[in-house]
Order: C-alpha cells, then structure tokens, then sequence
C-alpha cells in the first residue's frame, strides 16, 4: 500500500519526522473520534487523579502531561512502593530523556512483561505518543490495580508508515488497548461480581488461614515503626483507630488527630473512625466492594478482611 491510501491528514505527517529505516504508528483520525477510546481515556485520566490525589497532583491530558516523567515517578512510587533517584522537576529535554529512561527501566521490571509485549519506550512517552502512552498505562492498571475495571474491547486503526530508500510505504492494522471481557461477566455490574474475599472462603480452611497469617504478617511489619501489633485483626481493628494508622503509615500521609477520636469510647466514635478510613481509602483510589462502616465495628471478619486484603494487594 502507498502512503496516498491512508487517510491521514498533512499536518500529522508533517508533524512527525521520519528517518529512513524507521516505522512509526499513525492513529487513523476516524479512531481519534471513537467514544470507546475517549471513554478509556477518561478512565485513565480519573484513575491517576484518584491514585495521586494525595500527592496534590492533576493530569489533564495524558499525552501532554506525562512526557516528562514526573506523574510516571509518582505512580511508580505510590503503587509499587519504588522511588528512583532522579530529580523531581526536569526542565531540560535531555534530562526529561533520562529520567525516563531511570523510571521505564524500573517500571518495566515490575510490570513483568515479555519483551514483545512492551508498546512503549522513552523515545515515544517523551514524543507524547498517545498509543505508547495509552499501552503503558493500561498495563500498570491491569498489573498494579487489576480489580478496576477500564472500558473492554477498545481498538484503534493504527497506519505503520516506514520509510526506505524507495520511498514511504504503509499499511493498517488494528491495535487492542483493551481485550473484550467474558460475556458472563460483562453482564454483570461491578457490585455484582464476586469479591476475592468471597472466592477465598469458598476455598479450603487451609488457605483462607494462609491468606489470613499472610495479611496479619504484612499488617504487623507495616506498623511495626509505631511499636504496634495486632494480634486480633477482627477486635483491633474495630474501633478503627489502628486502620486509620496503617492506612497513614502505607498511603505516606499524616491524619490530624483532631480528625479522628484516638481513644473512641462507644459505637459513634468507633463509626466515625472507621468511617473516615473507607473515605480516605477511597480518596487514594482503593475502593473496596460491600464493606459497610457498621460491620468492621460489629467486627465483622470478612468486612474487616477486605479491608485488609485491598491494602495488602496494593502494598504487599
């Protein structure tokens, strides 16, 4: 195919330089206006906002606003727990370039993916490339966050335009940034899956108490800073003052004292804890499913669980 059989507007091409022996992607404009693309864009938007809401950090455009590395550094650092030692502002395009090769290098290690599956590489996040872009963060949400659930079956017309000595040449392709979801399961809202807690309990008493023993481990080493340990998870947690702690102690943030009681001595004060600790694990982007106030304070084992199991999964 010639490159006249595309459609794909002068400016696009104008705006892009190619070099001999070299392909690139061209998004097909009629895929630019697809709702499905705009949807998953949007998700991807509001997900960052919620995951660094903490961090006071606002992203508008994802193209335009990570290309420098900065939101990138903070999503590594609040979702895998990593912070590499970069500066925190680059200004220069070179040192852009290299502090993005620092955080896809590390990135890329904890994503865990083959080499054929990585759609991305500095070069193209620093050229703001929406696909590349796109492809990366959908695999950190899918690797870091895998219980939200982003728009199925989006693809885009994608143009692989590559430039040899004869000339440009090119073909289309369809790209997948989002795979179809089981039928079944599409059918089904969000509150009606089945919550892993209630998948775990279905199993063998042996592995609920290896998941339990694993949480509690993870629960003691996380506040162990504060000279705290828990014994009981379903009683000490209830009256929701050490919950409020641990989630300060993984989240990096401090809870004013004047937010919460420290020394709750009936079921109100016990409520409002507990109750402000769901709030702010929802204000980080953690939401966990069917958890009511009033059951971690009844101590209510599986409420109390889920709780713990969200925070576990996302800073074990």
């Amino acid at each position: 195919m010639d490159a006249g059989d595309f459609e794909c507007p002068r400016e696009d091409l104008a705006d892009n330089k190619f070099f001999q022996g070299e392909t690139q992607k061209l998004i097909q404009p009629a895929s630019l206006e697809d709702p499905k693309l705009e949807k998953l864009k949007e998700a991807l938007v509001d997900w960052i906002n919620c995951t660094l809401k903490p961090e006071h950090i606002v992203v508008q455009r994802l193209e335009e606003d990570l290309y420098d590395g900065l939101v990138l550094h903070h999503l590594l650092s609040v979702l895998a727990g990593v912070r590499v030692s970069v500066e925190e502002i680059a200004l220069t395009s070179a040192a852009q370039i290299k502090k993005l090769e620092a955080i896809l290098e590390e990135l890329n290690q904890k994503l865990g993916l083959q080499e054929s599956l990585i759609k991305w590489n500095v070069k193209l996040i620093h050229n703001k490339d929406m696909l590349a872009t796109i492809h990366l963060l959908v695999a950190m949400v899918r690797c870091f966050q895998p219980e939200l659930h982003l728009p199925p079956n989006v693809k885009v017309e994608v143009v692989n335009v590559e430039v040899s000595r004869s000339g440009i040449t090119s073909d289309v392709q369809t790209e997948v940034l989002t795979e179809e979801r089981d039928a079944a399961s599409d059918s089904l809202s969000g509150d009606e899956r089945e919550d892993p807690i209630d998948q775990l309990l279905k199993q063998e008493a042996h592995k609920v108490d290896a998941v339990k023993q694993a949480i509690l481990q993870f629960v003691n080493r996380s506040l162990s800073s504060m000279g705290l340990q828990v014994v009981d998870m379903d009683k000490q947690f209830a009256d929701g003052v050490i919950l409020l702690l641990l989630i300060g102690q993984l989240e990096g943030f401090f809870i004013p004292l004047h937010d919460f009681t420290l020394t709750p001595v009936n079921s109100n004060e016990m409520l409002h804890n507990v109750s402000l600790a769901l709030n702010l694990l929802g204000d980080t982007g953690l939401q966990v499913s069917k958890v009511d106030p009033q059951g971690i304070v009844s101590q209510d084992a599986i409420a109390t669980l889920k709780v713990l199991y969200a925070l576990f999964r996302k800073h074990k």
